[in-house]
């Protein structure tokens, strides 16, 4: 049930859009992810994060302000050129009784043609809840208001991305949630 033609699918974990099953590129949980890049898909923004060379670790990157999707897609192309990132994991926005909005519907369809337009393994991951917790992050840490506004996105993807990266670290079997079907 992927939205995506081609070796690749979107795939999904804890309360995502995800078809589970092996994942493209061959990397099961436990196994090396390699680089990625995170996304906290908006509609004016996409805060970014990346992964270390060995999948462990995420940390912020930038946030992209765009007036177009094509726009954003080539400010994406480049940071993939720039990381060397072999796969995108996507925030997946499900509401928080774990349905599918709108918000969820438009999110794969922008990580599907990110995935045809890249060539990368595509994979949506549940954001549920990062956006608080980076909220949250940030007021600890004592950052300004002004500063939260402004790497709130970003924040919000690098602890997406290091759920993701955990989550593939654990063994054996899928993380806790993940889904093997849709149902």
């Amino acid at each position: 049930m992927s939205a995506c033609s081609g070796s690749s699918e979107l795939k999904g974990g804890p309360g995502s859009a995800g078809t589970g099953g092996t994942r493209a590129g061959g990397t099961g949980i436990g196994e090396p992810v390699g680089r990625c890049l995170g996304l906290d898909v908006g509609t004016r923004t996409i805060g970014v994060a990346v992964s270390d060379p060995l999948g462990l670790t995420a940390q912020p990157v930038e946030v992209i302000r765009y007036r177009s999707w094509q726009e954003a897609e080539e400010r994406l192309e480049a940071l993939v050129r720039r990381y060397g990132a072999e796969r995108l994991v996507v925030g997946y926005p499900r509401r928080t009784d774990g349905t599918v909005g709108p918000e969820a519907l438009w999110v794969r369809k922008k990580a599907a043609r990110l995935q045809a337009r890249l060539g990368l393994p595509c994979e949506l991951w549940d954001e549920r809840l990062t956006t608080a917790a980076a909220e949250r992050a940030l007021l600890e840490a004592d950052v300004s208001r002004r500063r939260r506004r402004a790497v709130i996105d970003q924040t919000a993807a690098a602890i997406m991305l290091q759920s993701y990266l955990d989550a593939r670290r654990r063994a054996p079997g899928p993380p806790a949630g993940e889904e093997g079907s849709e149902g």
